[in-house]
């Protein structure tokens, strides 16, 4: 039985198609069976290539991501007398950090009018930030969405891991020598500056701001004519960020783990991943690439283009920067002034109101006149995330 906690309530969702239900379902065992992987047909309106169900169940030795799925959720036994003070693990790992939660909120808010075609669910957002970073690390932000402290992804030297030399002259990881994914979403330098979205408004798009990296991370997913409530469809989107059978499986259990219900928990005291990784606690590199995994190189490999996205949509391109310009994350796409590696807070208006819990956003980052979505309380003494709109 769930503990009843006042002050907390939890969003149900229904299950959100059969199909993707079974699926679910049955990675929430992969362990069990690890060559289960659904069928994928080809996508009605992608270029001819080779069949989806034949993706891999050894990944690749490109990067890492945390394994860890879900718990079960089992009934209890008839007449079993409640034990106090358990913990529920499934209560403790459906709470998100509350910026964080925000930021997969309002990334679907806007997707939801600028691709209204791709049905992105901010679930999916969630199931891959907790499977690539932990939700940044437990939820170590500022009250801008912007990380405490560097979230990188191991050195990409091909020890081990993908070899995939600087693309961005350290601005973004830090290395000259080599990339590094980086940020709660794991962008690669190159891949960023080609999606880099300015998710919360202040006019930089940095990939160690969670809202920027939410709203890049759900453009991506949307390319290549996605409609995301069609299962194939779906398992593309997972699978163009890491071509994994088994990185498939992890983030199917996640999505369909947050869709039976989520609530928030204040920032910094988020479930942290027990696997090394981003995010993580361990040290990144201290496994070599030995792991299973391989969720740090997504999106294209450098020196290619993604897919065209859908015309005639606003805000449905992906920025890049004009010939001759070095990767900048800049809001306008070229030369610009670069987010730093350190984590700092991005500029930008504070938000104003009186101040919140300590641990909670106090307010929430400018952003868009986008309404959010509604349905997920907050945790308790934590004020409801929702963007305020700007002129």
């Amino acid at each position: 039985m769930r503990p009843s906690l006042p002050g907390w309530k939890r969003v149900r969702r229904g299950l959100a198609g059969t199909a993707v239900a079974a699926v679910a379902m049955a990675a929430l065992s992969a362990s069990q069976a690890p060559g289960l992987l659904r069928a994928v047909s080809p996508h009605r309106d992608a270029p001819e290539a080779g069949p989806l169900a034949a993706v891999r169940d050894e990944p690749p030795a490109d990067g890492s991501y945390h394994t860890e799925l879900p718990p079960l959720v089992s009934p209890a036994p008839p007449n079993a007398p409640p034990v106090v003070g358990a913990i529920d693990p499934v209560w403790t790992q459906e709470g998100i950090p509350a910026t964080v939660l925000a930021a997969y909120q309002r990334a679907e808010a806007k997707l939801r009018l600028t691709r209204p075609r791709c049905h992105l669910p901010w679930q999916l957002l969630a199931a891959l930030g907790k499977v690539e970073s932990g939700h940044a690390g437990g939820g170590r932000v500022d009250r801008h969405g912007t990380t405490l402290t560097p979230i990188l992804g191991p050195v990409l030297n091909g020890a081990g891991y993908a070899a995939i030399a600087d693309t961005d002259h350290g601005t973004l990881d830090g290395d000259t020598r080599y990339d590094r994914a980086v940020g709660p979403l794991q962008f690669i330098p190159s891949t960023w500056v080609t999606w880099a979205q300015d998710g919360n408004g202040d006019g930089v798009k940095d990939p160690d701001n969670v809202f920027d990296a939410a709203l890049a991370a759900g453009m991506y997913l949307c390319a290549d004519y996605r409609d995301l409530a069609v299962p194939a469809d779906l398992d593309r989107a997972v699978l163009s960020y890491n071509h994994s059978a088994d990185y498939l499986r992890t983030v199917l259990s996640w999505l369909e783990f947050y869709r039976r219900g989520t609530h928030a928990v204040p920032d910094g005291k988020g479930v942290l991943p027990t696997t090394p990784g981003a995010g993580s606690a361990q040290q990144i590199d201290a496994d070599q690439g030995r792991k299973r995994g391989g969720g740090i190189v997504i999106g294209p490999q450098p020196g290619t283009r993604p897919s065209a996205s859908v015309p005639g949509l606003p805000g449905d391109s992906p920025s890049a920067p004009p010939p001759g310009s070095s990767p900048s994350p800049s809001s306008s796409g070229g030369p610009g002034p670069s987010p730093s590696p350190s984590g700092s807070a991005s500029p930008g208006p504070s938000p104003s109101g009186s101040p919140g819990v300590p641990g909670c956003p106090t307010g929430s980052p400018s952003a868009p006149a986008t309404p959010a979505p509604t349905g997920t309380p907050p945790a308790p003494g934590c004020p409801s995330p929702s963007p305020s709109a700007t002129s």
